[in-house]
């Protein structure tokens, strides 16, 4: 008869050398690898999860194929669990005998060209009698205490096929890898399993002859000793007896944490069924251990445990007061809640999300909260995870299965309330092994996350006392049904007065203390502040503040360290002898007007910032240049330009003949960062226009806005950050478009003072703002001076 076997096997397989163990078809097992061995296996994944486990002949010192056995097994990969440490878990499946005929690949992954090996016996009254041997043998080995698992017993005991039946023994046989090789290279099952026979017959003989010896020495021993072994006989009695008086004391103290946990009356009926159960398994089953933890899981988690609410609005604003500055949104929101939560003891727990740039406070805004409200706080970080597992836990049929985050850390903080930040939902990723941000949907659900199901807990949770926070710097990468599900909080970058105060009351007092100077504190002026956020740092947030303000500290600890005269002041000299040379400059107020090249204002996920648009022309073919790292969107921003000013060249003083055999370059400098977004488009179409009418552009103006084909100018977002950064270059005025002048109220007062700002609705008002009525002399743009990474325009 021949083995019925169908399998999908690729011409083209991975492989991996053994050295240690022999894997036989139909064997479950597991294997731990270093990082450097897992290629194979990850790769498997692109070949219907098979991989070619070969032994090897000797270590290979150059090509793999001569040191390769002939005969391997192809095995399928079931599951691959990442480790701590490096490395991996890897369960693999023997499916077939194959031969390598080749090795087509050898780095970074060996690929090998395969053949199945078919294997064909006809039973026999001779097989028949050897199966029946066989497993008299194996009765007989366990006879003299030769250990094989029940449930391996009951499968031989069904099992007819000589192949099958001489892989399964030649398993649980203590033969040296050589021979194990020797078995799976025997192609004839009947001869495999006549081997094996053998094999198992010496096995035996050597239990039997022990035995003998063993009764032998009993013989000769006194009564001395024989009382001795009677002693500790009875001492490994007494311990079994103990072992099972303590498997029924462990059952009783699990009985009593599932009667004392307060589930819910579904899924306490679960856990009373689980412990009838976990008292039927026996202790050295590996399902012993899986049912256990599942019990000790259901028995903690704080079903109905929940931390009181500090209700004292007053007393709420005074610890947000304290902890962060501004941040007026964010307050009022969270005042709204308790306001809420006083006048209604159930309600659903809000889920907000922070959007701002790096370092404006999110994270720390999160901690606040749960201080504010005097509830525990749990932070996972989303940046990267792929697997939606972390999320949603694993199945308990795989090996390690372990619940997802959410119920970990709410395991872990022992209460059902917990403020929950979810960092940098928007750099979540996703696999083959599912995405994340749709195991999220459920849980930022208020309409769903009363009955949220772990895999691995298999019973719904509550989840409508959570405060759920998540925090990104962008929305765009965020799914649009995920962002549905949550209340958008915009963070906005702060002005140079909003971070003298921050620094002034928290930032300073820190890092004095961090540095050891807290008794000898210097006191810095606001001059110094404003020098190091003016000359030394450029950014929405505040971190690159406090990493300044943290030097100055630790260079004043050194010259402390050094016996050197302390410092009692920090002033701008002192900030400028400490920190260097300045790092940035006002790039707009050291710059003369030029022909071609207009002042645009952006907004990145690190927060606003100017760029220039740089525009030239040479003699050439009526062609059109774009560089600079230009996205898509900004391409078809610079064509719909181009394309107004050329069928309005009549009204906007420019000779038509001009475009004719005239190559137009468009450049927006720091090329090497990509840059996208229609915001531009009046910048692009004010360069234009500058270099084909000779009229310089007015550098100390900075504009933002789409522009149609028609001339309108449509509305754009980020103007506050904008507008920030045109404070910081220099820019006298701000072109904006009209749509956006509701968001004056979001842009503090003083810096509404310090500027001049012009809304536009047409792209011709644009001009007449941005361009000088006449120009001495065209000045070519290419050597305009432009800043150091300027940032991609939204």
């Amino acid at each position: 008869m021949t083995e019925n076997i169908t399998i999908n096997m690729p011409e083209i397989v991975p492989l991996y050398p053994l050295r240690e163990i022999i894997a036989f078809p139909y064997m479950v097992f597991t294997i731990f690898l270093k990082q450097e061995d897992m290629p194979p296996f990850e790769e498997a994944v692109l070949f219907n999860n098979l991989v070619a486990l070969v032994k090897l002949r000797e270590e290979p010192t150059g090509e793999l194929f001569p040191a390769l056995h002939e005969i391997g097994t192809l095995c399928k990969v079931m599951q691959i669990n990442k480790l701590a440490g490096g490395g991996a878990k890897v369960v693999l499946e023997g499916v077939i005998r194959v031969r390598v005929l080749a090795i087509v690949q050898q780095t970074p992954v060996a690929l090998s060209r395969l053949e199945p090996v078919r294997e064909f016996a006809e039973k026999s009254m001779v097989s028949e009698a050897l199966v029946g041997s066989l497993n008299a043998l194996l009765k007989i080995a366990l006879s003299y205490g030769r250990p094989l698992p029940d449930d391996v017993m009951k499968m031989i005991d069904f099992i007819d096929n000589p192949a099958r039946l001489s892989d399964l023994v030649a398993l649980y046989l203590n033969l040296p890898i050589d021979e194990l090789q020797k078995l799976l290279e025997t192609l004839d099952p009947l001869e495999r399993l006549k081997k094996v026979y053998m094999h198992l017959t010496n096995e035996v003989q050597r239990l039997q002859i022990k035995g003998e010896v063993q009764a032998e020495v009993t013989k000769k021993v006194g009564k001395s000793q024989k009382e001795f072994l009677l002693r500790e006989q009875m001492k490994q009695i007494q311990e079994e007896l103990g072992e099972e008086d303590s498997r029924l004391g462990e059952a009783n103290e699990l009985r009593s944490k599932v009667e004392s946990a307060h589930m819910p009356e579904d899924v306490r009926r679960i856990a009373e069924k689980e412990m009838r159960r976990l008292e039927r398994i026996n202790p050295a089953s590996p399902e012993y251990t899986v049912s256990r933890t599942y019990l000790d899981y259901l028995t903690t988690i704080p079903w109905q445990v929940s931390t009181p609410d500090n209700r004292d609005i007053n007393q709420a604003e005074t610890i947000l007061n304290e902890d962060h500055y501004d941040l007026k949104k964010v307050k009022e929101r969270i005042l709204e809640y308790l306001a809420v939560r006083s006048l209604k003891d159930k309600m659903k727990g809000p889920i907000l999300c922070f959007v701002g740039p790096p370092g404006v406070g999110k994270t720390s805004l999160g901690k606040s909260i749960a201080r504010t409200l005097g509830r525990k706080f749990i932070r996972i970080s989303l940046g990267g995870m792929r697997d939606e597992a972390e999320i949603r836990g694993h199945r308990r049929t795989y090996i390690g299965a372990l619940p997802g985050r959410i119920i970990q850390e709410i395991n872990r903080a022992g209460s059902n309330n917990p403020v929950f930040m979810l960092d940098e939902v928007d750099k979540i990723g996703a696999d083959f092994r599912g995405d994340p941000a749709s195991a999220l949907l459920e849980v930022l659900d208020p309409e769903q996350n009363f009955s949220f199901t772990d895999h691995y807990l298999d019973v719904p949770f509550d989840l409508t006392n959570v405060m759920f926070i998540t925090t990104a710097n962008q929305l765009d990468p965020i799914p649009a049904p995920l962002k549905d599900r949550m209340e958008v909080i915009t963070l906005s970058g702060y002005t140079d007065e909003e971070k003298l105060n921050i620094a002034k009351s928290y930032l300073v007092a820190r890092e004095v203390e961090e540095n050891g100077l807290a008794s000898m504190a210097p006191q810095f002026t606001d001059e110094a502040i404003y020098r190091v956020t003016h000359d030394y740092t450029r950014e929405a947030g505040v971190r690159n503040l406090q990493r300044n303000i943290a030097s100055i500290c630790r260079k004043i600890a050194k010259e402390v360290a050094q016996g050197k005269k302390v410092r009692p002041m920090v002033d701008p000299e002192t900030v400028s002898e400490l920190l260097g040379a300045p790092k940035f400059f006002d790039e707009v107020a050291s710059e003369k007007d030029r022909v071609g090249v207009a002042t645009g204002l952006a907004w990145t996920e690190s927060g606003g910032d100017i760029i220039f648009v740089e525009a030239t022309k040479m003699k050439g073919k009526e062609d059109l240049i774009l560089t600079g790292s230009l996205g898509e969107v900004m391409k078809e921003s610079v064509r719909a330009a181009l394309s107004f000013v050329k069928a309005n060249c009549a009204e906007l003083g420019i000779d038509k003949k001009m475009f004719d055999e005239t190559t137009l370059h468009i450049h927006v400098p720091a090329g090497s960062i990509p840059k996208d977004g229609p915001s531009a488009g009046i910048t692009m179409a004010t360069a234009i226009v500058s270099l084909f009418s000779g009229r310089a552009a007015r550098r100390d103006v900075a504009m933002t806005g789409e522009m149609s084909l028609t001339g309108r100018v449509l509305a754009i977002g980020g103007l506050k950050e904008k507008v920030l950064a045109a404070r910081r270059a220099g820019v006298k005025k701000v072109l904006a478009p009209a749509k956006n002048k509701k968001d004056l109220e979001d842009i503090p007062e003083n810096v509404k003072n310090e500027l001049e700002f012009f809304f536009v609705e047409d792209i011709r008002e644009v001009f007449v703002q941005a361009l000088n009525p006449t120009s001495p002399a065209p000045t070519a743009a290419t050597s305009a001076r432009t800043p150091a990474g300027a940032p991609p325009p939204q």
